[in-house]
């Protein structure tokens, strides 16, 4: 397992849609930074969830490690959630947060600000595609139509996913 250098990155980004929509002025590194995708303000000690602005689609043989923007951490803000993206997910991602900062003070995100790096690494072994209740979190029909021919290209026992995946979801999908 290794994490993806720049030029892999942007294969997979062209090939894939692994970052939807992608700004090549977000590439950092080895990694992408994910942005916010609304305004949010917490006050000292509140918990709240903020969703990336991009979708991240991570196929088969990938899973993605998130490490939050030092910036954040200096200001007091503190990252609950789990820093990693299972092979097979395709949603915007929601990262958990909460306001310990030692001023007391509240802590405000704008939309668009660079928050979360994000980074890709390939994974070996048989496909294992995540096909729990979050994906396609926080898009659009319109957005998941654009992934359906992706993961029918990618995942050859797609029509079995499916079922799992629209299951509480309009034929539409499918």
């Amino acid at each position: 397992m290794c994490i993806l250098g720049r030029d892999k990155l942007l294969e997979l980004i062209e090939k894939y849609k692994c970052i939807h929509p992608f700004d090549p002025n977000l590439l950092d590194g080895d990694g992408y930074i994910l942005t916010v995708k609304e305004d949010v303000t917490l006050q000292y000690l509140e918990h709240k969830n903020l969703i990336s602005n991009e979708i991240v689609f991570t196929p088969s043989n990938i899973v993605a490690h998130l490490t939050a923007k030092s910036k954040y951490g200096r200001m007091g803000l503190s990252f609950l959630n789990a820093a990693k993206v299972h092979s097979g997910f395709v949603g915007r991602l929601a990262l958990e947060v909460v306001n310990l900062s030692n001023d007391r003070q509240p802590i405000t995100i704008k939309r668009g600000d660079p928050f979360m790096h994000i980074e890709f690494i390939t994974r070996v072994g048989a496909p294992s595609p995540y096909t729990g209740e979050y994906q396609f979190q926080y898009m659009t029909d319109e957005e998941i139509n654009l992934y359906i021919p992706i993961l029918k290209n990618v995942f050859e026992n797609y029509d079995e996913l499916a079922k799992i995946w629209f299951r509480n979801r309009p034929l539409t999908f499918k």
